[in-house]
């Protein structure tokens, strides 16, 4: 079973007229935490008071789940409730949002779109994973509703986004803060889990605000997230892609952190693309050395994502201005239409498995 005691993935619930509380998926259904494990970081409306606990905590905490739920389920039985008398909540506070730019063939393709008949990629992009800031406000959980942004779109031009896009990519959550001018430790001694991300992109309005300092309003509109924060436990972990040149010493990996996670993009519940994320260049022990090499400190509830997963074919694209080439391309879907972008009214749902296990979904609807 994808949602079994392998998977073990944490959120946060409520029932109707009772107030949020953590809880783990079992199966379809949450196990209530707070009285089946008799902890109170648990009768609380997000993951943070939880997650600054740390990796022995957590260790600790998904051992005794799991043997509760392997041992006298009578016992455990009364904590478990049905999802669907439950509404899901924003698994945790937002303490900070960057986003970085970590697929090589994403990478690629975008420098072939931009700039075509050149390098596509720039020179620094072998030697760091590039990354941007983004606003922690606007981190939405999965289901909240994308309303279409509104932005400049050229020299005296303004007006609604006419090439809205998505990325799918894989967001890190931090639990152990670091202090300011201390890089962060080994990445498992902060990063508590991983989630789901869509990264709503309005490309026209990127294309003319990014020179030179990068994304902006074309960003920060909206950024959804699963309900589910899945272990960091719980991921097969695989070597991550061969690098050249060899990275600066601080980039270089200590453990290895390529994750074998398949996504799936569906549009109006067609999939257009399955995204390998074992194809990623930059691993996220990389992204997090380097997000703090500088003495930027971590807190409890950070939320660093990889960039658009995108595999070397076309079906492997996590974003509509790579699977339409800018739209000179459109995809043309089962129901006889055709899309260069998202329209009103279009669903954009990502999901993924790692495995036997399974991250759930994020999605999102345009208006």
């Amino acid at each position: 079973m994808s949602w079994g005691v392998d998977n073990l993935p944490y959120g946060v619930f409520s029932r109707p007229g009772q107030a949020p509380r953590v809880g783990v998926r079992y199966g379809d259904k949450v196990l209530d935490l707070a009285p089946a494990l008799h902890d109170e970081v648990f009768d609380a409306p997000s993951l943070n008071p939880f997650m600054a606990r740390g990796r022995t905590a957590w260790h600790d905490t998904r051992t005794l789940i799991r043997n509760k739920l392997t041992g006298d389920l009578a016992v455990t039985e009364r904590h478990l409730v049905p999802l669907e008398q439950v509404r899901l909540h924003m698994p945790f506070e937002v303490a900070d949002y960057v986003d970085f730019y970590c697929s090589i063939d994403h990478a690629s393709n975008i420098g072939q779109i931009f700039r075509p008949g050149t390098e596509p990629l720039q020179p620094n992009w072998r030697h760091l994973p590039v990354g941007y800031h983004g606003r922690a406000g606007t981190v939405v959980v999965s289901g909240t509703p994308v309303r279409r942004p509104h932005g400049q779109l050229g020299r005296g031009a303004f007006g609604p986004c006419a090439k809205l896009d998505i990325e799918a990519e894989l967001g890190f959550v931090v639990g152990v803060p670091t202090e300011l001018g201390s890089p962060a430790g080994a990445f498992e001694d902060h990063v508590f889990g991983v989630t789901l991300v869509n990264d709503w992109s309005a490309r026209d309005i990127q294309s003319w605000e990014y020179v030179p300092l990068g994304p902006f309003l074309a960003k920060s509109f909206a950024t959804s997230i699963s309900p589910w924060i899945t272990p960091l436990e719980a991921l097969p972990r695989v070597p991550g892609r061969a690098q050249d040149p060899e990275p600066a010493d601080y980039l270089r990996r200590r453990a290895d952190w390529g994750l074998d996670i398949s996504l799936e993009v569906l549009l109006n519940g067609e999939v257009v693309s399955r995204p390998p994320y074992a194809s990623m260049y930059w691993t996220p022990d990389q992204m997090l050395a380097h997000m703090t090499v500088n003495g930027a400190s971590l807190r409890t509830g950070d939320l660093f994502a990889s960039g658009t997963i995108s595999g070397p074919s076309r079906g492997e694209r996590g974003s509509f201005i790579e699977l339409t080439w800018n739209g000179s391309d459109p995809l043309k879907l089962a129901s006889g239409e055709t899309r260069s972008f998202l329209e009103d009214g279009d669903t954009v749902t990502i999901r993924a498995t790692a495995g036997a296990v399974t991250l759930g979904e994020v999605s999102g609807i345009i208006v």
